[in-house]
């Protein structure tokens, strides 16, 4: 494992090779050290305590750990202990490289053959610090003999504090079913329309959200600040994740999840693939996420 600090202007970030994590991202400011991402609680945090990690090559799960792509079955099996479904791809569970590295960048790769899925692929991940923003970059590659549905996406962890709002305008929403799979799309709910600045509710959220506009803000009142993001077109989904205590005995109302992904959850079993792109043998999929502070 290999921690990466890097440093621009009053800009912070910690990532790791293991999973390929975000550990922290911090904006230097009038009021002290503000976390623009929940920082991890160590250098080894795991992913399910960590910052952010990357969805790939897909995000979130496929009903029933099967699909069928021009005419094959797939399967895939569990990779976690507590879910049956086989979730979130490797990324976040990988060693990573690291290829290269400055004061202010770092790339890292890893490649994928056999395990839990029928992918094979090498996946790479880029972080670039400037004084003003973080960029970060997710690509792979098809190594595989057949074409296949790629996806993208990450799951960043924020900070939630009693004034905390989220801004981020979708056209649809997907209720949620039994097994933390998504039900029918529908309009989207009073109490989760973001499309206006608006507080998380403070109950288990866990919907996926259709034709996001590509850009979201989270603003901190009490602590002067708050985080643009902006996402490549390619994002046109978002995930919004709020938890409970049912689900996490030890959760105190200080997170939530707002995850840019290319593709809805279980895209595999939808007609049009829900947004994944088919790539042929050697095909890409790239696309690229930027985190701007903002003094408020």
């Amino acid at each position: 494992m290999t921690i990466v600090d890097l440093q621009s202007g009053p800009l912070s970030l910690r990532v790791s090779s293991k999973g390929g994590l975000v550990l922290g991202f911090w904006k230097e400011a009038d009021v002290g050290r503000v976390p623009l991402l929940r920082p991890a609680p160590s250098a080894e945090a795991d992913a399910l305590s960590s910052s952010c990690y990357p969805l790939i090559p897909f995000g979130n799960r496929v009903k029933g750990n099967r699909f069928a792509f021009e005419g094959i079955e797939y399967r895939f099996e569990p990779n976690t202990k507590w879910d049956k479904h086989y979730l979130h791809g490797e990324g976040w569970q990988a060693d990573w490289s690291i290829n290269g590295q400055t004061q202010t960048s770092v790339e890292m790769s890893f490649l994928h053959r056999g395990g839990n899925t029928p992918y094979a692929y090498r996946a790479s991940q880029g972080f670039v610090l400037n004084d003003a923003s973080l960029t970060m970059t997710l690509t792979v590659e098809n190594l595989g003999e057949r074409a296949m549905p790629f996806g993208l996406g990450w799951h960043p962890y924020f900070p939630m504090t009693p004034e905390t709002t989220l801004q981020a305008r979708s056209e649809k929403f997907w209720t949620e079913v039994d097994e933390w799979l998504p039900g029918e799309r529908t309009d989207i709910p009073v109490d989760l329309d973001f499309s206006k600045p608006a507080e998380l509710p403070h109950r288990w959220v866990n919907n996926g959200f259709e034709d996001w506009n590509g850009e979201a803000r989270i603003a901190w009142p009490e602590r002067r600040t708050a985080l643009r993001l902006s996402a490549d077109p390619i994002f046109k989904h978002a995930f919004v994740f709020v938890s409970d205590t049912a689900f996490d005995p030890n959760f105190e109302c200080d997170y939530f999840c707002f995850e840019p992904m290319t593709h809805l959850a279980n895209g595999h079993n939808l007609p049009d693939l829900g947004g994944l792109k088919v790539l042929g043998p050697g095909g890409h999929l790239s696309g690229s996420v930027r985190l701007h502070p903002e003094n408020i």
